[in-house]
Order: structure tokens, then sequence, then C-alpha cells
């Protein structure tokens, strides 16, 4: 990639925006065609799709820089013994938001993330829908790039703009007394609620580039689900935090899947009472 995005402030940045770009292009010749659904041993299921962008990513990131590991959701069969000894990998989710892409919505994605012992270097973001990329890291910045022409910088936003909402990424349909809880008492310290939801990792792009104030997550996750995305809020100004309110990370352990988490701007007036509010 040429022009603006020669400029972005790690080596890999660039080259890797270009692979997630080539990996929606694998894509959408799949998108509403019927394409076969199959279920994989946790019952979540997989398509050609899924394993055409996974090629692509794979072998461009091998190329890339071979000293690097790879974890894709679609290779993750990786002991714990091995994976302990890594310092830097790819944390890769070929299409974020699968059931999504069955069901004819464009809210997929494609994410690859650099984690560096544990913490995400930077992020990508891709939506193959619509040519739109979001990307950055902490430290690094964060951009948001409708073609490849064309990109700006992203921040998260410190509270509404007069007259709206605070808006939360959450869902109705997948709520719990958790959240329910969560929400009733945020709601008190911050005022009215406006609750919106998109599908796969754009919730956190909707809080880094200051259209939601907050995504909340008391429900599970991979760690592929969640890695790039929160490299593109952190370098908007925000933060991903465990309900204890720590840096959320990635450090090896036996299973993938994360713990619940708050996304939010990373100096926000309320970022301690959503905390307490977390610990129940």
């Amino acid at each position: 990639m040429t022009g603006v995005f020669s400029a972005l402030p790690h080596p890999l940045l660039s080259p890797v925006i270009a692979l997630c770009r080539q990996a929606g292009e694998a894509i959408l010749p799949f998108w509403r065609s019927g394409v076969e659904v199959t279920a994989k041993s946790d019952n979540s299921p997989v398509t050609a799709a899924d394993l055409a962008a996974h090629e692509v990513l794979v072998s461009g990131l091998k190329a890339l820089d071979p000293s690097i590991h790879i974890l894709s959701e679609e290779d993750a069969d990786v002991p714990l013994h091995e994976r302990a000894r890594w310092e830097r990998w790819w944390l890769v989710d070929p299409l974020d938001g699968t059931k999504e892409f069955i069901s004819g919505s464009d809210e997929f994605t494609v994410n690859v993330a650099l984690i560096e012992r544990g913490r995400v270097v930077f992020g990508v973001v891709s939506m193959p829908t619509h040519d739109r990329c979001y990307f950055g890291g902490d430290g690094l910045g964060a951009w948001r790039s409708d073609s490849p022409q064309h990109v700006q910088p992203i921040s998260v936003r410190q509270q509404p703009v007069e007259g709206e909402a605070f808006t939360v990424v959450a869902s109705r349909r997948h709520s719990s007394p958790a959240q329910e809880k969560l929400l009733a008492g945020l709601s008190s310290v911050v005022g009215e609620l406006q609750l919106t939801n998109i599908g796969s990792s754009l919730k956190f792009c909707l809080v880094a580039e200051g259209s939601a104030d907050c995504y909340p997550r008391l429900a599970p996750t991979s760690q592929w689900d969640t890695a790039a995305a929160q490299g593109v809020l952190e370098g908007a100004g925000g933060a991903v935090l465990n309900l204890a309110g720590e840096a959320f990370d990635y450090p090896a352990r036996e299973s993938l899947l994360n713990g619940f988490f708050l996304a939010l701007p990373k100096d926000a007036a309320w970022r301690g009472a959503l905390v307490e509010l977390a610990k129940g």
C-alpha cells in the first residue's frame, strides 16, 4: 500500500491492512450464495468463506515474517506448552460474525491482531461488504478507512454530544440479569441510556470512533473475537478492562475463552463508577 498507509507508525501495519482486505475479497463470493454450513467440535458454525479467508491470512502473515507464530480460530488446536513459549504471535479471526454472515447480514469482519507478551500491539478490523477498515494500537493512534485511498484518524468521545443520550453497545435480545443490573446502575450515574447493537467486533469500533460511549460484555467471547478491535479502541484513546478494573490481556492459558470485560474511553469520568458496578 502506498500514500497515507506508507506513513503508519508500525512497519507491519500497512501490509496487514492489505492482507485483511484480500481476505475480505476471498469471503465475498460466498456471501448470500447459500454457502454450506458445517458445525465444528464446539457446535459453532464454519463455512468455506471462513476457510478461504484463513488460507489468505495464514499464507500472507507467514510471508511477512516467518518468525511470528499464528493462532487462528480455524487452526487453534495448539497445545498450551507450545503457546506458553510464544512471545510474539498473530491472533486471527478470519471471519468474525459467521452467524451474521450466514444470515445475510453485512456485519461481519476480518480480524488480525499482533500480540507481544500477552498485550495487543495493534489490531486491524476489516469490513468486507463496505471496503471499510479500522486499525490502530496503544500509543500508535487509530484510523478508519472507507477505501484504500482514504483514511481518517478516529478517537473516543469523553461524553455524548449535547442533546444525545449516553449510548451503550448492548443487545436486549442477548441480555442477562447481570447486564440489566449493570445498565441500571450506570443509568443512575450518567442518565438515560440508549442501547445500540451491531455484529462482530464492530461493537468496539463504535466506541473507538465516538459513535457510542461504552461496551460492557458480560457474555462469553474468544480471544480472536476481541484482540484486533481492542487494538483499535486503545489506539483511539479507549481501554478494555476486566471486571476488576485491570487491563485486559491475552496470557497463555489452557482455555482460549475470555473473561467478561468493559470497553470504554480510558479517561472517562464515570470509569470508576462502572468498574465498581461491574464488581457487583
